[in-house]
């Protein structure tokens, strides 16, 4: 039976902004994370990923070990986190989804961006199969939201993309183009000692795609980072990460192919040496203030070991 000591806690975020974005709950501000690392580094022992995974598998993690990291490759992970990991001298990884570097928008974000903007206070989509939805107040708006969202997740990713520009263009205001990192700042985390992964090309649900696309999506991130950074480059985060929702025992496949030495999923929990080191666990640090959220980590040590494929 292992003990506490060798398990590893990974955390993921997403986004930090600069102030509470109403339209983005599930994501922390500044002084909030401030806060958090401030926490994490006072009570725990942070460490990069890729270290942390091979002293998991050699039996040599210190005690209450956490992982830090980042899905998707925002630019206010560059803007906003970078300089609070570097005033507490912590790393992170930051898993990028390559097609979104130098001006692409995420598909979510494009149905967020759109439904923030509205003007009506109805969304009509009932053309696009997508019903109507009530604009009236930010609540209807969050609403309206998490159910576009839900309904077009799991759509081909061709399909999905139609349907959210289809949303945009209804929409008619104009979209950021400036949420996702320039390959100018993916240089600078990396120059700043950062850890960087892949998460695919377009971010889709690799489950849901044919082997050739998948293996276009995940050996060909790697390989742009590769290209971009011109090192080797580490790990991988499947997009979603449900184990058998999200991907597959093919798509781990793909990924040990490419040469990647650790990857993480979404399954909620704590990782240990007896699991496959490239579908890792992660908890996704939701509370606000630092009592809870240091709870949730303390806690994500214990329980009952995640499912993975």
């Amino acid at each position: 039976m292992l003990g506490f000591s060798e398990r590893l806690v990974i955390l993921m975020y997403h986004r930090i902004f600069r102030a509470k974005d109403t339209y983005h709950p599930g994501d922390v501000d500044a002084e909030t994370f401030d806060g958090q690392l401030a926490l994490l580094k006072r009570f725990f022992n942070v460490l990069p990923l890729p270290e942390a995974a091979e002293r998991l598998a050699q039996g040599s993690l210190p005690l209450r070990s956490v992982c830090i990291t980042f899905d998707d490759g925002y630019a206010d992970n560059v803007e906003v986190a970078l300089p609070i990991l570097q005033r507490h001298g912590l790393k992170a990884t930051f898993f990028i989804a390559t097609g979104y570097l130098d001006g692409g928008r995420m598909w979510n974000d494009t149905v967020i961006e759109a439904v923030a903007s509205a003007k009506a206070e109805w969304l009509d989509l009932d053309n696009i199969g997508l019903g109507m939805h009530p604009l009236s107040n930010p609540a209807s708006r969050m609403n309206t939201i998490g159910a576009l969202l839900k309904q077009l997740k799991y759509l081909n990713p061709q399909e999905r993309e139609q349907k959210c520009q289809a949303i945009a263009n209804h929409v008619g205001q104009t979209l950021p183009d400036n949420l996702m990192m320039t390959t100018q700042q993916l240089l600078a985390l990396r120059g700043a000692g950062m850890d960087i992964g892949g998460h695919t090309v377009t971010h889709p649900i690799l489950a849901g795609i044919s082997d050739a696309e998948s293996q276009r999506e995940i050996i060909g991130s790697v390989e742009k980072l590769r290209e971009l950074l011109g090192t080797e480059v580490a790990s991988f985060a499947y997009p979603n990460g449900r184990p058998g929702q999200d991907y597959t025992a093919r798509d781990v496949g793909y990924v040990k192919q490419c040469g990647v030495k650790v990857a993480v999923s979404t399954a909620w929990g704590y990782a240990d040496a007896r699991m496959d080191q490239h579908q890792l666990a992660r908890v996704a640090p939701w509370e606000v203030t630092p009592f809870r959220f240091g709870l949730r980590v303390a806690r994500s040590f214990f329980g009952p070991p995640p499912k993975l494929l």
